[in-house]
């Protein structure tokens, strides 16, 4: 194969390579940290001490009981005073170790409903009941003695977390990305040992190798900080979005984490391969270089007897 041919040829591998390593890590990202409810409970679990999670739940709760009493003929005259006693008795209940076990079974069921609305053909919107929640609250509310307390109904408090408009879409979605999340990664491996392996200059296709791995992921980095300012932009609520910052941090904990490594490996390796073709360089310099000629005036005189 000429030389031309094979180096054009490199150049193409190698880039699709590089432009592959972060769509597949953002893929194998999706497919085997979303997707697993063990990884995403335990991703969402510190979440539970952040205040500006505790209070959006918090709100979202005393709401949900809030609109119950409404529509209690028995209770709807106590509305107003029951409100302040609801809302201290939900924010009180957010900082106990019973509202971290809710918070860790809630997520396991959202993240239960969510997983198994994608993976099969059901229809309607996804919701989330809270109402074991409410029951707490409820009971706790009883504890403190609060008038009427063992009269708030807890029968249903859902929380729609996937309209139905959005599953074909986002299902599709989720089949592309498992079968993308193993095998974009085994395409970048590939092509990038493929580019090397054609190379005419191997040493300098691995550099470059090296520094499309880093600038890719210096890129999947980018994308993230971009992704977290569009997300809570499009947020209806602006009280919701600290909430909704730290839900998305700690989902793209992992995923920012990726992207550094790859930056961090993308440049050790081209460093490495830089520095031991430098010294690879000066050591044949050594080898290569003449001898001193000496000079016959300075060498002495032979004399014959």
């Amino acid at each position: 194969m000429p030389s031309r041919l094979r180096s054009a040829l490199s150049a193409a591998l190698i880039a699709l390579a590089c432009l592959l390593a972060p769509c597949g890590a953002l893929a194998a990202w999706a497919a085997y940290g979303l997707a697993d409810t063990g990884v995403y409970v335990t991703t969402m679990a510190p979440l539970a001490a952040d205040p500006n999670v505790r209070n959006a739940v918090a709100d979202t709760v005393g709401a949900g009981i809030m609109d119950e009493v409404g529509d209690r003929a028995d209770v709807r005259p106590m509305r107003s005073a029951v409100r302040p006693f609801v809302q201290d008795a939900v924010r009180s209940f957010t900082r106990t170790e019973a509202f971290r076990a809710a918070w860790d079974a809630a997520n396991r069921v959202l993240h239960d409903a969510v997983l198994q609305a994608l993976r099969d053909d059901r229809e309607g919107d996804v919701t989330v009941d809270l109402a074991p929640v409410t029951a707490q609250v409820k009971q706790r509310l009883a504890d403190d003695h609060m008038p009427l307390a063992s009269r708030i109904p807890v029968e249903h408090t859902a929380v729609n977390v996937l309209p139905a408009q959005d599953l074909d879409r986002l299902r599709k979605g989720f089949h592309v990305l498992e079968v993308a999340g193993f095998w974009l990664p085994v395409a970048a491996v590939v092509f990038a040992l493929s580019g090397i392996a054609v190379a005419v200059r191997r040493r300098r296709a691995l550099t470059a190798t090296a520094l499309g791995t880093a600038l890719g992921g210096a890129l999947l980095g980018l994308a993230v900080v971009v992704g977290r300012s569009l997300t809570l932009a499009d947020l209806p609520e602006e009280a919701r979005r600290p909430a909704a910052g730290a839900v998305y941090d700690a989902l793209t904990e992992t995923l920012r984490e990726a992207a550094w490594l790859l930056v961090a490996i993308g440049l050790g390796v081209a460093l490495t391969t830089w520095l031991s073709g430098h010294w690879g360089r000066l050591v044949r310099r050594r080898r290569v270089s003449p001898a001193p000629v000496p000079d016959p005036a300075q060498q002495p005189t032979q004399v014959r007897a």
